[in-house]
């Protein structure tokens, strides 16, 4: 049996007490699930933190009942997409630092998924390369932009 990823989520945010809506978007390989509810910012959590934990969860169920099933992405009211392009604007930012100063620029802690986000952005920068680097004391890890050379 296929898994179904709409009807995981539904379930659980059913189970949780979440008056909400799911939505299905085919994004590549993947699936973008939109969420709609009034309590959006309680399922975001700080940072964006408990709506990660909760896509988690899903692609861990899915994995658990097909392994050939499209990795799913999560999103309530429009956050990732504002996240994505606030850590987009962010990076280039901090890569205009880094070719008018020529000194490493350092963003703070990002999860692999941002991190992610911030190498795409940067991957066709002619001057600028990125790098991961581990954190001290956490799971994440911070990126570092620095001149590439020539």
């Amino acid at each position: 049996m296929p898994a179904q990823p709409k009807a995981i989520v539904e379930k659980i945010l059913g189970t949780l007490g979440f008056a909400a809506t799911v939505e299905e978007h085919k994004l590549g390989d993947d699936l973008m699930l939109d969420v709609k509810t009034e309590e959006s910012g309680r399922l975001i959590g700080r940072q964006g933190q408990t709506l990660a934990d909760l896509q988690y969860i899903v692609n861990r169920i899915l994995f658990q009942q097909d392994q050939t099933a499209p990795k799913v992405m999560l999103d309530v009211g429009g956050y990732r997409g504002q996240a994505r392009d606030a850590l987009i604007k962010k990076a280039k930012d901090a890569a205009d630092k880094v070719r008018r100063w020529g000194d490493i620029v350092e963003l703070e802690p990002l999860n692999a998924f941002d991190r992610r986000i911030v190498h795409n952005a940067l991957r066709d920068d002619p001057d600028v390369e990125t790098q991961s680097v581990e954190v001290d004391g956490t799971e994440k890890k911070a990126l570092l932009l620095r001149p590439k050379k020539h």
